[in-house]
């Protein structure tokens, strides 16, 4: 899983750079000039489109869960909302053997539906009110049949940003935002979180988001590495940039976290980019903000 601050310069397809500092803001959007990001894959690759996911939890869970994606990358009309993005194997010069390659990637962080009309996202994704108002939450940004991009979505699934509720990025691991949207979501239901005690080491997990701004990938197959914080936990989650604000859920469907940190994402190998990997128990892990952190707010 790869899901942490995006660290880059002018320079990131040229010349790897690292941020562990949480900000999600230059890692935004796969319109910008792309950067490397911190993340990774932890033994086999988990990811699935939603067409693929079998589980009927996961499926309902996805159903969610949302797209963050810039308004200069959307074109609104009356009754569908046009996707307007590059492909991720352009964004980022991947190698071949990069799966996802040829999915387009809008989105630049990830949400879910925590009250009938509030999202919850990472802290750095929606840090002031400019950027809450040029970000859209689109919920359907997903590929659900084999092959057919969604380069479209019905316009009632686009909602804007009324009010942030709440932000925060703190040196002790903190880092979610809640915010209202510009109405009360149908069709989808608010989701489960966790309202007292906390998660267990070995723990499984599943992830839903938007991997450097895919369409809707479901990773399980993870599981909680480290406990010990007291407002984040650690897990070998298969995530990357654009993940950010992932709901992290356990084998329940109940959220234990809002994803928000972790290694980094992409090396080179020779003149393009592959994902980094390791170990399920190798490398840092992924950091998962504690869903509890956000119930003083809702």
């Amino acid at each position: 899983m790869q899901k942490t601050v995006l660290c880059f310069s002018l320079f990131v397809l040229l010349s790897a750079c690292e941020n562990s500092t949480p900000d999600k803001s230059a890692a935004g959007t796969p319109q910008e000039t792309p950067q490397l990001q911190e993340k990774v894959i932890y033994g086999s690759d988990d990811r699935k489109d939603l067409y693929e996911v079998r589980s009927a939890l996961q499926r309902r869970l996805a159903d969610s869960t949302v797209a963050l994606i810039k308004e200069e990358n959307l074109q609104e009309g009356a009754d569908f909302t046009r996707i307007i993005a590059q492909t991720f194997r352009k964004s980022y010069n991947l190698c071949p053997s990069e799966r996802f390659g040829e999915q387009e990637n809008a989105a630049f962080c990830s949400g879910s539906l925590v009250a009938p009309d509030v999202i919850a996202t990472a802290g750095h994704c929606v840090r002031s009110v400019r950027d809450c108002s040029e970000t859209r939450f689109v919920f359907g940004y997903a590929v659900k049949s084999a092959g057919v991009q969604p380069r479209e979505v019905p316009s009632s699934e686009v909602y804007r940003c009324a009010e942030i509720i709440h932000t925060e990025v703190l040196a002790t691991g903190s880092d979610f935002a809640l915010i209202k949207l510009d109405r009360a979501v149908a069709n989808h239901a608010v989701l489960k979180t966790r309202k007292r005690g906390s998660i267990k080491v070995g723990t499984s997990l599943v992830v839903i988001g938007h991997p450097v701004g895919l369409p809707t990938k479901v990773a399980a197959g993870a599981k909680v590495r480290s406990a010990t914080e007291s407002e984040h936990f650690v897990a070998n989650l298969d995530t990357y940039g654009g993940n950010s604000g992932s709901a992290v859920f356990n084998s329940s469907g109940v959220i234990e976290g809002i994803l928000v940190r972790g290694d980094t994402d992409f090396v080179y190998q020779g003149s393009c980019t592959v994902s980094n990997r390791c170990d399920s128990a190798e490398c840092r892990g992924e950091d998962v903000t504690r869903i509890t952190r956000i119930l003083p707010y809702l």
